[in-house]
């Protein structure tokens, strides 16, 4: 889903990489334990540091959790952008602050198509005649309820710059919080677009991170 983002970006001279996060369960035949939120900051803690120099880190949605946990305790990440994320505070988890009781047992998978939470539709550009987008949700996987749940430990953002970024058209879960959430920020933006504005948007999102980009990225 990131691709025709970093087609935008490498025009503009802006080298990028993804992450993929082991929370998103491809092999659901290999059971408990299931990967979760730590695991994620892990992954993202890993790859910052494999990037010689400073680094902008973009999260999108839950991606904002494992993010805010890893960049904690300083790294060579001078900004990171929170896209209709989840910029948390310590003790905070996804779905406690929607007010979803933790449960007794972390144990499990939420389903990929999970319209009582999300429709899987709204990721993208709302779209249902777009075979661009049936073929990203075709590509959903589960992903693990202990993801959904673990709590932050530490909020890298309270050290680290960064900008909150709120699409026009998002009608998806985190959408709900995310004027809340942004408040948190020391900047905010606003594309246009649904939940993965950088999917639907690709050129305007990628004008707006090398914007970021641009700035003084003054450390705290």
């Amino acid at each position: 889903m990131w691709a025709p983002l970093q087609a935008e970006l490498d025009k503009r001279g802006i080298a990028s990489r993804t992450v993929t996060l082991p929370s998103a369960v491809t092999d659901p035949e290999a059971g408990e334990p299931y990967p979760g939120m730590y695991d994620d900051a892990r992954v993202v803690r890993e790859a910052i540091a494999a990037i010689d120099g400073p680094v902008i880190v973009v999260a999108h949605s839950y991606a904002g959790v494992p993010v805010t946990e890893a960049i904690a305790g300083g790294s060579n990440v001078v900004h990171v952008v929170f896209v209709a994320a989840y910029m948390l505070e310590v003790g905070e988890s996804m779905f406690g602050t929607h007010g979803v009781p933790r449960p007794e047992s972390l144990a499990g998978l939420r389903p990929a198509a999970n319209p009582d939470l999300n429709l899987p539709l709204a990721f993208y550009d709302g779209d249902p005649g777009n075979p661009a987008t049936a073929a990203a949700i075709a590509r959903l996987v589960p992903q693990s309820v202990r993801g959904d749940f673990e709590t932050v430990t530490r909020a890298g953002w309270h050290e680290v710059p960064n900008s909150y970024v709120i699409p026009d058209d998002d009608i998806s879960l985190t959408g709900t919080v995310a004027e809340q959430l942004a408040k948190r920020a020391d900047r905010v933006y606003r594309v246009p677009g649904n939940h993965a504005p950088f999917w639907s948007h690709p050129a305007e999102f990628a004008d707006l991170l090398a914007e970021i980009d641009g700035l003084d990225h003054a450390p705290r």
